[in-house]
């Protein structure tokens, strides 16, 4: 099976997630329960499991101490952590008392078991924030961990494309930006006033350095921040927001607002021209999702990503991570089918819209009055 990118072709059958394992102390009679139906869950669909795991392991379920959160420190990128906990009381917010364990525990995803009025609930937390419940039947523990595993098993097998390649091959005329680049610097204030910039979590409260910097290498990313802009530069390339930045402060360029020219699908990695007297970030982890859509569609001239909701739009069926081949597809797939793709509003499932117009004025005329600041989780 293969993913057509527009421009290259990349194998979906890498990030097959086949092999896995069970870490983590079993402290509760719960615990057990969970750990022993998702473990009979996978085996039945013909996944491996390995007592411990291999350097190469595709998805590791750590079993999480409350108390204690200890992390799994992959060895790849291409391994997917699913911390479970099993809390004594029912949060409020189960995003703020959920992601301290998520973060802590190097986890691409989060599963609290939690006991609600209506039974066992299991909460999925993302990266993203996203947050959606399966609940528990009684007697139907086989409906209830194929739901489970219908949940996890997209998310474990895509494929993400974060890493950077940079090059100092930027115009010189180019080093202190353009009208283009002014434009996503206003767009970013834009955002700010109209609140659509969440707070970033902070992430580095939580970690100490060691993992900090291990959380920054695998998931290429320069801190917890929500939302994206981009605009087109000419044919082939475009400008965008930088990882983990205020989006609200774009001013540098190459550590703010960087040149997106390319796509290398062998590392895969995203190509980056920046001057050669910056220490650059990375760009967006969107930024594959953003040069399938200009290489598709000459008339696009810019695009937004916010964690916001519109009304009447159509959505992703699956909640892929940020910066996945498989997210990217299934955007790029929605946008080719709407009647004006320049002028599109995509859904991200339990995370936000991607906006395409045909400059960041225009988007923002176009949405002005529309957003819903709340994502519905489903």
């Amino acid at each position: 099976m293969t993913v057509e990118t527009g421009y290259a072709i990349l194998d979906a059958n890498q990030a097959a997630a086949q092999d896995f394992s069970l870490i983590g102390e079993l402290r509760t009679e719960t615990q057990r329960w969970f750990a022993e139906g998702l473990k009979r869950e996978l085996l039945r669909r013909g996944h491996t499991y390995h007592e411990k795991p291999v350097p190469d392991i595709r998805l590791v379920l750590n079993v999480v101490d409350p108390d204690n959160p200890q992390p799994y420190r992959r060895k790849a990128q291409a391994t997917f952590v699913t911390a479970i906990v099993d809390l004594d009381y029912y949060p409020e917010d189960f995003i703020r008392t959920g992601y301290p364990y998520l973060v802590r525990a190097l986890s691409n995803l989060g599963i609290l078991l939690a006991r609600g009025e209506n039974g066992l609930e299991a909460h999925f937390l993302t990266m993203e924030q996203g947050h959606y419940v399966v609940t528990y039947t009684p007697g139907e523990d086989d409906e209830f961990f194929a739901r489970i595993y219908d949940r996890i098993q997209p998310l474990a097998s895509s494929q993400l494309v974060i890493n950077n390649v940079f090059k100092t091959d930027l115009e010189e005329e180019l080093w202190n930006g353009d009208e283009i680049t002014q434009q996503l610097t206003r767009a970013g204030q834009k955002l700010d006033a109209m609140n659509l910039l969440p707070a970033p979590f902070p992430i580095h409260e939580i970690l100490g350095p060691r993992d900090l910097r291990h959380v920054m290498r695998l998931y290429g990313i320069g801190g917890l921040s929500y939302g994206n802009l981009s605009a087109r530069k000419d044919e082939k390339r475009f400008w965008m927001s930088a990882s983990g930045v205020d989006k609200s402060k774009l001013e540098v360029i190459g550590r703010d607002i960087l040149l997106v020219s390319d796509f290398d699908p062998k590392t895969p990695a995203m190509i980056l021209s920046v001057p050669p007297n910056v220490q650059p970030r990375r760009v967006s982890v969107d930024a594959i999702e953003h040069w399938m859509i200009y290489r598709e569609h000459p008339e696009v001239g810019a695009i937004v990503h916010v964690h916001a909701w519109m009304d009447g739009i159509r959505s992703t069926e699956i909640n892929y991570p940020c910066g996945t081949i498989q997210l990217a597809t299934a955007v790029a797939e929605l946008v080719r089918q709407e009647p004006d793709p320049s002028r599109a509003v995509i859904g991200l499932k339990n995370h936000g819209v991607t906006i395409t117009g045909h400059s960041l004025d225009e988007i923002f005329e176009r949405i002005e009055g529309k957003i819903i600041p709340q994502v519905p989780m489903s």
